[in-house]
């Protein structure tokens, strides 16, 4: 147990929960009691405890620490608008709300915190260890859709709530999606359906790309999805790389692309693999480079605020897409802006934003179902139109249980007024234009267990 869970005393569970008639020992977690879901109980159901326990799974060492850094900082500010301290944030601007402010259902908010390191094996085992020894009731983070992806599965086969981080990958609310899964942030899919007309618009449909892709269920299925708009422009794709997760130095991967024949680097990378590639890549004069008689160009499909203060000048003009971002005039954002900032002394990320989001859209689903049973939860979720959250109007899609509403595409500031000033919003893509069949990617939800 990490000192960070000592402090909030959340692994203290040497209590008897009594769940359907049966009196089990916390040293026994629910889900090993045989026949515990058809008695009427469910996995950690806190009874008449006087808090519940949450379990935030953050990268909190390895390439995406960054995020997995703010992700964590924002997961402690929900959970404080929560408890009823602080300004309340989002929980002012968010409709139509159940929340309070004095916890969930009555019941003070406690939380502990795990460190994927951006593995799933190790993912897995935090989250495993914060369900069978915290009793956590809900599980969010990650900045991997490969962690993502891993833990929501085994979320689902042990009857937890899973509120995705930071997860792009397609895959995850598509071939494998979960019963006990949902998720806030946009996918690959939405980036391209976003993106690509913008790059038509600037850069023309004559165009040669090449892809450098993280080797890793995002990296693939952001590379497909570039691919699948772009040529259809009219692109063409020279070449497609793929680079290992925290590579580090990328330019035995940068100099083919010298010689290749494109005139468009698609850096398919994120956290520092991406701060690394692009600086690499400036380095190397890609930038300064004219090829096929155009200027070459370099694009980010998924960016940050984070990233883009890791390259610095780098990432100036270059275009990408994003689930948010901390300038949104919107009364929602900036609810949010100025709560982090009071606390932590500067914008949040895209990473904190998603993941403060989740943990209200929980804790309000506990109150709307009345009740901590993941089945009720899930039932309150599925099918949720909200605003308020700092995107606009929003949906949870019943059938694959993905968050629907308009994508940023965003450019590298050419003259920015601070630090964090790093991304202008050049076009807010309406949900319309991003959105696509339940059924188009694939997968299959599955029954609740309880």
């Amino acid at each position: 147990m990490s000192a960070d869970n000592n402090k909030h005393g959340v692994s203290r569970r040497d209590f008897i929960k009594t769940t359907g008639g049966i009196a089990v020992a916390s040293a026994m977690p629910m889900f090993f009691v045989k026949n515990a879901w058809a008695e009427g109980g469910f996995p950690n159901d806190p009874g008449k405890a006087k808090s519940i326990t949450l379990g935030f799974n953050v990268p909190q060492t390895g390439a995406y620490a960054d995020e997995g850094a703010d992700e964590l900082r924002a997961f402690k500010l929900a959970v404080k608008h929560l408890n009823g301290e602080g300004d309340g944030g989002m929980l002012n601007t968010f409709k139509p709300s159940s929340l309070k402010g004095n916890g969930v259902l009555g019941k003070k908010v406690e939380y502990v915190t795990g460190d994927t390191q951006t593995k799933s094996d190790a993912a897995r085992s935090s989250a495993k260890r914060m369900i069978e020894k915290d009793g956590v009731l809900m599980i969010s983070g990650g900045s991997s859709s490969g962690v993502a992806i891993a833990v929501q599965s085994l979320c689902n086969e042990m009857g937890v709530i899973f509120m995705a981080g930071l997860t792009h990958s397609n895959d995850t609310t598509g071939k494998d999606r979960r019963k006990y899964g949902f998720r806030h942030f946009f996918n690959t899919e939405m980036s391209g359906a976003a993106l690509a007309p913008v790059l038509e618009k600037e850069m023309g449909n004559d165009r040669v790309a090449y892809h450098l892709t993280a080797d890793y269920t995002w990296g693939w299925s952001q590379e497909g999805s570039i691919k699948k708009y772009t040529e259809k422009l009219g692109w063409k794709t020279a070449e497609a790389v793929r680079t290992p997760l925290g590579a580090g130095d990328f330019s035995q991967y940068i100099t083919p692309v010298l010689n290749s024949g494109a005139d468009v680097l698609v850096l398919n990378h994120y956290g520092k693999d991406m701060v690394n590639s692009l600086t690499q890549a400036v380095q190397f004069g890609l930038r300064d480079k004219q090829v096929n008689g155009k200027d070459f160009q370099i694009v980010v499909p998924l960016y940050s605020r984070l990233m883009a203060q890791g390259a610095g000048e780098n990432v100036k003009g270059i275009y990408g897409s994003t689930n948010w971002n901390w300038s949104l005039q919107d009364e929602g954002s900036q609810a949010f802006v100025k709560s982090f900032g009071q606390e932590y002394g500067f914008p949040p990320s895209q990473a904190a934003h998603t993941c403060y989001v989740q943990t209200l859209l929980y804790a309000n689903a506990c109150e709307v179902a009345g009740t901590f049973n993941p089945c009720g939860v899930i039932e309150a979720l599925e099918g949720f139109k909200f605003d308020g959250l700092g995107n606009g109007p929003t949906e949870y899609r019943a059938e694959d249980h993905q968050c629907f509403k308009d994508v940023l595409v965003v450019r590298g500031n050419m003259n920015p007024t601070s630090q964090f000033d790093l991304l202008e919003v050049v076009q807010i893509t309406p949900r319309a234009q991003v959105e696509y069949p339940a059924d188009m990617l694939g997968g299959e939800l599955g029954p609740c267990k309880a």
